[in-house]
């Protein structure tokens, strides 16, 4: 009987979940840093997000369009409610002049949230350009 009873609590536990989905919401996808010295050497963004699901959400990758820019992000879930961080590094040097990076955030999300894309725009000041 307590096997029986056990097997209907884990289907139970499933159908109540089974309609979860967890929801990336991100207060915005874009930043620009205008204009950089190189001599900066590199320049940091925070992307913030709510997990607006009522299922915990995890960044399950994210991936940078080139070697020149570094997201960094938590491996632990986000609870329904509760804000996350991406933050993205790019490095400057030797990389005068305009430019646009994308990083490629996947989720365990459902839908239109299951992968984000972060835009990072900005131009490099070379370090021998007349000031």
């Amino acid at each position: 009987m307590k096997r029986i009873a056990t097997i209907l609590m884990i289907v139970l536990a499933v159908a109540v979940t089974a309609g979860a989905e967890a929801i990336a919401s991100f207060a915005t996808n874009y930043h620009d840093f205008g204009s950089i010295k190189e001599e900066r050497q590199s320049v940091t963004h925070v992307f913030e997000f709510t997990n607006t699901g009522d299922s915990p959400l995890l960044i399950v990758n994210a991936v940078a369009s080139c070697g020149c820019t570094k997201p960094e992000y938590d491996t632990k879930p986000i609870k329904p409610g509760k804000k996350g961080k991406i933050k993205v590094t790019y490095s400057t040097v030797g990389r005068p002049g305009a430019f646009s990076k994308t990083v490629r955030v996947q989720t365990n999300a459902k839908g239109k949230t299951r992968v984000v894309v972060l835009l990072i725009e900005g131009t490099v000041i070379s370090k021998t350009a007349k000031q």
